[in-house]
């Protein structure tokens, strides 16, 4: 799981790195997110599943996805992730992403194989499993976000 995370996020980089800097912060990468956006939204995924996994250790039943929001209320978090973040510099949601990746990383690292994908293995995790929603935060997330930007910027190419 961890060398796919790892992949999927050179993979996102590479797309990024695509794109040039110039128009990066351009709308039209998914609807009205830019790059930077995407990686903003992808960042604060990581601190989503952080949180409930911290909350979940600590013998709690998180709030998910986030509170005040059901799952199916997930496109209008989403949004409200687009607009706390749309003023926030390149570089510091770049920063941001990475270190929340780091933290991902040793989360994941602290479980064994077996407690990572048990389902029902642990209450706050419901019928799935930690690993199942790790994967959605990491490189699953990373390859839709990739996708998306290597589509925009090939149709956006002069």
């Amino acid at each position: 799981m961890l060398d796919a995370a790892a992949t999927e996020l050179d993979r996102l980089f590479a797309a990024v790195e695509a794109v040039p800097v110039e128009h990066r912060e351009e709308p039209g990468a998914c609807e009205l997110w830019s790059v930077k956006d995407l990686l903003a939204h992808l960042d604060a995924w990581h601190r989503l599943f952080l949180g409930w996994e911290a909350e979940g250790a600590a013998g709690h039943k998180p709030e998910m996805p986030a509170p005040g929001y059901t799952w199916a209320e997930t496109p209008a978090l989403n949004d409200e992730i687009w607009k706390a973040a749309a003023d926030d510099p390149w570089d510091e949601v770049v920063a941001r992403l990475r270190a929340s990746y780091a933290e991902m990383v040793a989360v994941i690292e602290g479980y064994d194989a077996d407690d990572l994908f048990a389902k029902r293995r642990y209450p706050w995790t419901g019928t799935t499993s930690v690993g199942s929603y790790a994967v959605s935060a990491t490189s699953s997330h990373y390859a839709w976000a990739s996708k998306l930007i290597r589509a925009w910027a090939k149709a956006n190419r002069p």
